[in-house]
């Protein structure tokens, strides 16, 4: 029976798929496996050498060093020994078949597609060979894994993971505070109208003064706007009165967000 079902190589920095096996299954646990594989990929740079990620019936393994990494897509039954020791097989073989300079300069997914028979001979090696003539590779990968056991990710740290990529940050719903009325104090209904009192004082002037000047000389116009531009601000002050009889006043209850609307 098949334990490997996918893999290809990748390259850290950008996650650019360089090279892939070309069998595909069309089951749907498979197809969102591949889907959740391609966002992590674009995320191997900030994880540590190896990883697995679990999913309902296949697992994630990926293991990468320098500027590449390899990812496979297994059955939950697969040995994770098994699988790392796969992919460290695949990881040697492609180091060795492109240079470093190669590999950075790559501009396009699956530049190295002629890689995939190397995959396939690989994948049907570690599906078909039995377990104990491979012992002593995996025994390796197994002492490793001990020392240094992989990262674990979940289903919900993939999901996190692409919708970070498509921008969409995860929102946290906040209580919205509450705001309540407060009558105007005796001070504000004071600068209330003596705001009024200087705006029209300002107008009468300011009219008055172009009157004048449409008789006199044009220099006088720097005098009008003198008292029209602050009967203006004037104006401005006295619209938040006018408009509302109280202002706000911060409550400390707060509301939950279904409480809002």
């Amino acid at each position: 029976m098949s334990m490997i079902f996918f893999a290809c190589v990748v390259r850290v920095r950008d996650g650019l798929p360089l090279s892939a096996s070309t069998d595909f299954y069309h089951t749907q646990d498979f197809l969102e496996c591949r889907r959740r594989l391609k966002t992590l990929g674009l995320r191997l740079a900030q994880y540590p050498g190896r990883g697995s990620a679990e999913g309902r019936d296949f697992s994630i393994h990926f293991s990468s060093s320098g500027d590449v990494a390899c990812m496979a897509i297994c059955s939950r039954q697969c040995p994770a020994a098994m699988a790392f020791c796969f992919l460290e097989t695949l990881w040697w073989e492609f180091t060795a078949s492109y240079d470093t300079t190669c590999i950075g300069l790559a501009s396009r997914p699956y530049a190295f597609l002629e890689f995939d028979s190397i995959i396939q001979k690989i994948k049907w090696h570690f599906n078909c060979v039995s377990s104990s003539q491979m012992k002593n590779s995996m025994e390796k990968i197994q002492e490793e894994l001990e020392f240094q056991p992989p990262v674990v990710l979940t289903v919900e740290d993939t999901d996190v993971a692409n919708g970070m990529m498509n921008g969409h940050l995860p929102r946290h719903l906040e209580p919205a505070p509450n705001f309540r009325m407060e009558p105007v104090t005796a001070l504000g209904i004071l600068s209330l109208i003596l705001n009024i009192m200087c705006a029209a004082l300002n107008l009468i002037r300011g009219v008055h003064l172009a009157e004048h000047s449409l008789q006199v000389a044009h220099e006088e116009i720097g005098n009008i706007l003198a008292f029209l531009i602050p009967f203006v601000a004037c104006i401005f002050q006295v619209l938040p009165f006018s408009s509302s009889p109280a202002s706000f006043h911060h409550s400390p209850t707060r509301s939950s967000p279904g409480d809002r609307g």
